[in-house]
């Protein structure tokens, strides 16, 4: 609890204010920044909105609502600060400028994780004059709930960063994972990119519709993706022989498969069929009706396979 106590917040869109809600809640103080006129307002109600779903979870220790404050420019808000999370707008001239404003303000053990999905390590490594101690750490949305982190450091990353980032991330109660090699959207996302895409193809080809296709996923693989990941679960799978006898037995199926698997672009013709088949899948939910039923049920998994996963 000692290491990191001091952190930092920068852009307080949906993702900060969830990293500010999970960091309050693990007992250390937040100084935010966002340029947004009604910053306060809006990550205060976030904040306390998120408090009863970090209390269900365990995540609540010695943490208060109260111990975050709202500053007036980005190199306020990181004086000080042991750990400082960054997650203003992926343009790169938006995030090279806010590097050159708060480079000089840090700490010399200070260390920076950029939430950045779609943007590289080592173009971002650029806005800095010295970059070692800043690494990738890209969450799932909402941070605060899904405990998945990406982290990624490079040749030009101090020693012992990565770890440090590590470190932070599990006493908030994140599960990270390393990437090694550089890739448009790390791991998470290209998996996530995988599945929609063929989810996409089931669509236009008309296999099924955009609801049935949802509901395969959530009451198939999806729970059993929630346990363990698709080569753990297929070594499983054969029984004793294990995924040796598994890939035996099914290489031709899945080979035949993949062959199978649709390749295409997103349009906006593909596009009006989704948007038309989510909302007929909405039957006249909010996305705030719907987003609270995602919340409630995320949070239920969790809670159920805490024990499990602590043992």
């Amino acid at each position: 609890m000692t290491e990191f106590k001091q952190t930092a917040v920068l852009g307080a869109g949906v993702i900060g204010a969830s990293w500010t809600a999970l960091f309050l809640a693990s007992g250390r103080d937040v100084a935010v920044y966002d340029n947004s006129p009604t910053v306060e307002k809006t990550v205060r109600d976030y904040v306390a909105r998120a408090w009863p779903t970090l209390e269900g979870l365990g995540l609540v220790k010695g943490g208060s609502q109260d111990r975050v404050r709202f500053c007036k420019s980005a190199a306020e808000a990181v004086e000080g600060a042991a750990f400082v999370q960054e997650n203003v707008p992926e343009r790169i001239e938006i995030k090279h400028a806010l590097y050159r404003e708060i480079e000089a303000s840090l700490g010399a053990d200070a260390v920076v994780a950029t939430s950045a999905s779609g943007l590289t390590l080592s173009e971002m490594q650029e806005g800095w004059k010295e970059p070692g101690r800043f690494v990738l750490g890209h969450p799932f949305n909402p941070p605060h709930l899904i405990p998945l982190v990406e982290i990624m450091g490079n040749e030009r990353t101090a020693e012992g960063v990565v770890e440090a980032a590590e470190r932070f991330y599990g006493a908030v109660g994140k599960v990270t994972i390393r990437v090694n090699r550089e890739v448009p959207g790390h791991v998470a996302n290209r998996l996530q990119a995988a599945v929609w895409r063929e989810a996409i193809h089931l669509v236009k080809s008309g296999v099924a519709s955009v609801e049935d296709v949802d509901k395969a996923m959530w009451a198939g693989p999806g729970l059993r993706w929630a346990a363990m990941g698709p080569t753990m679960l297929f070594h499983l799978g054969a029984g004793e022989g294990g995924l040796a006898a598994f890939c035996e037995r099914y290489t031709d199926s899945f080979n035949r498969w993949w062959d199978d698997l649709g390749v295409l672009h997103l349009d906006p013709a593909i596009a009006e069929t989704l948007v038309a088949g989510v909302t007929e899948e909405a039957n006249g939910q909010t996305p705030a009706d719907l987003s609270a039923r995602r919340d409630a049920l995320i949070a239920s998994i969790q809670k159920a396979m805490a024990p499990l996963r602590a043992n």
